[in-house]
Order: C-alpha cells, then sequence, then structure tokens
C-alpha cells in the first residue's frame, strides 16, 4: 500500500492538514435491503462523510445477508450489513467473520396480516411471507408466531427475496401475513393491514443488522476499516440529529414520497439505531442460544468470537464515553 498522500494548506500562520485519502480501489460496502436500519450507511454517503474520512467508498446491492458473506468470502466486496445468525452460522463453517459495528439490536420488523386476522394465533394454516430462509424476517418470524404457541408446522413461510415483495404479495392475496420493517410496515398499515406484533418492542434484544467483514481483511485493511466505521457512526449520528438531511435521504434511498411514511420510518429507526454503534453482547448471546438448538458448536462459541468492536470503543473514548 503506498504512502498517504497529504495535501496541506498554509492558512495565515496555521497549517491545516486535509484528512488523507489511502491509495486503494473503491471499498465496496454491501447494503442487503431497502430498511432504515442501514440508514447510517446511507446517510454517510449522501452527506460525504466517507470522502470527508479518507475513504472511497462504492455502495453495492446484494439483497441478502448471506449472499452479501458469500462475497466478502471471494473478495468481491469488503462489508456487508448481515445478521447476527447469518454470522454465526457462516464461522460455524469457517469463516472467520466480525461484525464491526452495530446497526440494530432489535428485530425492527413488525408482523402483517389482513384485516380479517386478529391475532396471530388465527394464522395457523396459513401462508407468511418472509424475504429468506435464516434472515432476520425468518428469525422475527418464528418469534412472533411461536409467542401464540404456533409450531413450525402450523403455517407456511414463503421466501420471497425483498421486504417489498412481502407488501407486494400481501396486497394481492398471495400470502395471508408477512414480516416488514419501516418504511415496508408503514405502507401495509396505510393500506388496511393489520400489526399483529412490533417486534422490535415485543421481542427479546438480538443483533438483527450489523456491519461486517472477514477478519483476514481487518488485519491487512485496519485503517480503512477504521475510516469505514468512523464514518458511519458519524452518519447515524447525523440521522438522529439532522432531521431534514435523514428525511432526504429515506426519501431518496428508500424511494418514500409519502411525508407520513417518511415520518413514520424516521421516527422508528431514530429510536432503534444504536449510537455509538455497538453491536450488543447480549444481543450476540440470544442469537448463540438460539443457535445452539440446531448448531451444537454454537454452545462453545462466546459473543466476542463474532465481534471486533475496538473501532467504535475508539470512537467513544474520543467522544467521552465509558
Amino acid at each position: 500500500m503506498k504512502k498517504w498522500q497529504i495535501n496541506s494548506v498554509l492558512v495565515g500562520m496555521s497549517l491545516f492538514l486535509a484528512v488523507p485519502a489511502l491509495a486503494q480501489n473503491p471499498v465496496r460496502i454491501n447494503w442487503t435491503a431497502v430498511t432504515g436500519a442501514q440508514s447510517g450507511m446511507f446517510m454517510a454517503h449522501q452527506e460525504g462523510l466517507f470522502k470527508k474520512h479518507g475513504a472511497d467508498v462504492e455502495l453495492i446491492h446484494i439483497p441478502s445477508s448471506s449472499r452479501g458473506i458469500q462475497a466478502i468470502l471471494a473478495g468481491e466486496i469488503s462489508f456487508s450489513f448481515m445478521d447476527g445468525a447469518n454470522a454465526a452460522q457462516a464461522n460455524l463453517k469457517g469463516a472467520s467473520l466480525a461484525l464491526v459495528a452495530g446497526a440494530t439490536n432489535r428485530q425492527v420488523f413488525s408482523l402483517m396480516a389482513k384485516p380479517e386476522f386478529k391475532r396471530i394465533a388465527d394464522l395457523k394454516g396459513k401462508k407468511i411471507g418472509i424475504t429468506r430462509v435464516g434472515s432476520s424476517t425468518h428469525t422475527s418470524a418464528l418469534f412472533a408466531l411461536a409467542s401464540a404457541g404456533l409450531r413450525t408446522n402450523d403455517y407456511q413461510l414463503l421466501p420471497l427475496l425483498e421486504v417489498p415483495n412481502i407488501y407486494t404479495a400481501l396486497a394481492a392475496g398471495q400470502i395471508d401475513a408477512g414480516v416488514m420493517s419501516p418504511p415496508t410496515n408503514a405502507r401495509a398499515k396505510r393500506s388496511g393491514f393489520i400489526e399483529l406484533m412490533n417486534v422490535a418492542k415485543e421481542g427479546p434484544e438480538f443483533v438483527s443488522v450489523a456491519v461486517g467483514t472477514s477478519r483476514s481483511y481487518i488485519k491487512a485493511n485496519e485503517e480503512i476499516v477504521r475510516r469505514v466505521v468512523r464514518a458511519y457512526a458519524e452518519g447515524v449520528q447525523l440521522f438522529k440529529n439532522n432531521k431534514p438531511a435523514a428525511l432526504k435521504m429515506i426519501q431518496k434511498q428508500l424511494k418514500v414520497s409519502d411525508p407520513e411514511i417518511q415520518e413514520d420510518t424516521y421516527s422508528q429507526f431514530r429510536e432503534y439505531l444504536e449510537y455509538p454503534p455497538y453491536v450488543s453482547r447480549k444481543g450476540m448471546e440470544a442469537v448463540l442460544a438460539e443457535l445452539a438448538d440446531k448448531e451444537p458448536g454454537a454452545k462453545n462459541m462466546k459473543s466476542e468470537d463474532l465481534m471486533d468492536m475496538r473501532f467504535v470503543a475508539e470512537l467513544d473514548k474520543k467522544a467521552g464515553g465509558k
């Protein structure tokens, strides 16, 4: 790697050093879903925060945590949003991934259904939409349905790849219910569908969305990781504190034109986006406890095996955090 290129400008008696840009190809970061859970990255891109912190970043879209992980392992991308369960399962197979920043440590999803269904138990024998098996929507669906005493053979889960597709299928009568995140759940409410459960409020602390990469990438590119995490964290902070900029992002990136749905999306994620963006140890322990029922190796895995929080901790320390 070449030495940093530092441009200096002498203004009066003071020397101002520009943030050095690392000599490299663009850092490719994958966003996985049309959801406000990934607002920190969208804000960092919109507001030029990656450039501010000397990182050349390209955002790409692969609509799946598992496929994003495969792309990381193939060296095609550097970072991807992923959920705790997929990261843990990949590591059990030898992937050696680490989550470097947290997005949501709650499952910010709603179980939405046709208006004739008043209780979750009414979904017995019905078709329920998720994105993919093993995804956060899948985990949220299982939690919500189990809370009503329903077992996995009491209903049919239909993988529909992306959250907006779940709403489309529900509106078309192809499914009876589905798990949706903001802004899609707000669209469903506006169309007369019923929220049977708000999993963020009624569910457990659980690592639902985080930013991850491989430990080999961290070892080889520690300064890049530091800069990406710094820009991401600033993006989250800006989302929470600069509402006009956040609403602009929601309209542009999440394709939400309705002001009421923009407001709903903003208010939900302003509450649940983590800042400082730590991955919750308690939330990761919950992920591993759930996995242990199906993956015996998860019993021997510790939350620290899946996390590298030093970059967030550096920021927290500088800001005067604990």
